[in-house]
């Protein structure tokens, strides 16, 4: 509409500018003499601009006859064709302008102008190779999905264009969340054009999302060989297959197989945590102790984890509380002064139930970066020293609009998993989730939780003057003090519940 209306404008403007012109000529004294064989012409300026224009036309017209008559001499000498390359060429020049407006068209985002030029195009060119790749991304423009897919299945009966048209249903497939079909387009797509970076992060993607981790191994392997994918981002994400896999066998019962893969993840990435983890267990189900510790160790190093000492203490599930703190001094001393080493100690304290100690381990990390864990360690503790119920009441209320913590967070759309994932569950970017803190939400909750601190000192005070019955809020919190007498990390779950 838009570009009619130029045209238009433009064309009122171009017949102004001639009458304006022509009416200025008219005006004008004077004019053009010209004497040749003892003739004499006398024109007017208006008559000599005419006279110029036809002889421009004249001599145009006389180029393309001499051209003409030159292709007809070529034909009765034996070329055969030379009078259609004549004609042939002048096709050729409006079917190549067509299809640069056509482009053009398409690149401004005129789907119209841009189907009608490639029809025109087609018309003189006779290449649907190129007119019908226009079309159909015309046609996707104008949200015409029909004749989008209709013109890329022609594209797939040219053997030139087969890797074109499979790639465009194939998007579409993925449009429309047809997973299944999808992934047989992206394996065709794949076995056309290997070295093609598109389609190799779509196969990947779409064989992790249907958990074929062999398969998608084979496509990251494929990355490899091709140059499209660095050799230490392909370890750690070969890493992140093996250990899909051993899941996937560890979830079909298979035990020894899905032993043998979780340490050859932990081998292909050392700190990766989840394969790690796994394969400490794997070790520790073997009676090799000593492999489990030295995973574990390699990993807390590059980066400390509470799931790593989870796996930690299952090494010795019957050591008492202080035998525990010493063994776990092997783990925690290569990096004194991490966040995650300063709350596991302060954790190990509490289970030995030496309050002092856990409150020095946990240092200020209650006020200069309070989380829930943070928080509600603090609470155990004030309750093991003796600390007033206000008190107590006080940091858990803080704890249940504190922060989580660090997560595991997709780096593409910051979606929160519970659970380490290979492929976010969101965006299904593969080997995105990172150990890191989510950005903070400046939305306001409607549940009053930034409340409770006045709500607890409120009911306290009132306890000065009578003693009401508790209600269920205060149940709740002693429930939650004595969860965390017995373990802060099952008390910050309880509130995480309550919350």
């Amino acid at each position: 509409m838009l570009w009619s209306i130029i045209k238009i404008v433009v064309f009122i403007a171009l017949v102004a500018a001639a009458a304006y012109g022509a009416g200025h000529l008219l005006e004008l004294e004077g004019g053009v003499r010209i004497q040749m064989a003892g003739l004499e012409f006398n024109l007017t300026p208006l008559m000599s601009v005419i006279v110029l224009i036809l002889l421009v036309l004249a001599i145009w017209i006389l180029l393309k006859l001499a051209s003409l008559l030159i292709a007809v001499l070529k034909f009765i000498n034996g070329d055969d064709t030379a009078l259609s390359r004549y004609f042939q060429r002048n096709r050729e020049e409006k079917g190549y302008r067509a299809l640069s407006e056509g482009v053009m068209a398409l690149a401004s985002g005129e789907g119209d102008v841009a189907m009608a030029q490639a029809a025109k195009a087609e018309k003189y060119l006779r290449k649907p190779a190129l007119t019908n790749l226009i079309t159909a991304q015309a046609a996707e423009m104008k949200g015409d999905r029909r004749k989008a897919e209709e013109v890329y299945k022609r594209l797939l009966t040219n053997e030139k264009t087969r890797f074109v048209g499979v790639r465009g249903i194939m998007r579409q497939k993925l449009q429309d969340g047809d997973t299944e079909t999808a992934l047989k387009l992206a394996e065709t797509a794949f076995a056309l054009k290997p070295k093609h970076v598109e389609v190799q992060d779509t196969l990947l993607q779409l064989q992790a999302r249907k958990a074929d981790w062999k398969g998608a191994r084979e496509t990251l392997k494929a990355k490899l060989k091709h140059g499209s994918l660095p050799r230490d981002v392909h370890k750690r994400r070969d890493a992140v297959l093996a250990l899909s896999e051993a899941k996937g066998v560890l979830d079909e019962g298979n035990t020894i197989e899905a032993r043998e893969a979780a340490i050859e993840a932990n081998r292909l990435s050392p700190d990766l945590v989840p394969a790690a983890a796994m394969a400490a267990r794997s070790y520790i189900e073997q009676g090799s102790k000593r492999y489990a510790t030295r995973v574990l160790k390699k990993a807390w190093d590059a980066q400390p984890h509470p799931d790593l000492a989870a796996a930690f203490a299952e090494i010795e599930p019957d050591e008492t509380p202080e035998a525990r703190i010493k063994r776990f001094v092997k783990l925690t001393k290569s990096m004194p002064d991490h966040r995650e080493t300063k709350l596991l100690n302060a954790e190990l304290h509490i289970a030995a139930e030496d309050f002092p100690a856990a409150r020095r381990a946990l240092g200020d990390l209650a006020e200069s970066a309070p989380d829930a864990r943070a928080l509600t360690i603090m609470a155990a503790i004030e309750r093991g020293e003796g600390a007033p119920d206000a008190v107590v009441k006080g940091w858990l209320a803080r704890a249940l609009s504190a922060p989580r913590g660090p997560q595991w967070v997709c780096d593409k759309c910051h979606y929160v998993h519970a659970q380490w994932a290979p492929a976010c569950e969101n965006c299904h970017s593969f080997d995105t989730l990172s150990w890191t803190t989510p950005p903070e939400s400046p939305v306001s909750t409607a549940t009053g939780v930034e409340m409770l601190p006045l709500i607890v000192g409120t009911i306290e005070d009132q306890s000065k003057d009578a003693a009401p019955e508790p209600d269920e809020t205060e149940i709740v919190d002693a429930e939650l003090v004595d969860d965390a007498e017995t373990d802060p990390s099952d008390a910050s779950e309880a509130e995480v519940e309550k919350k």
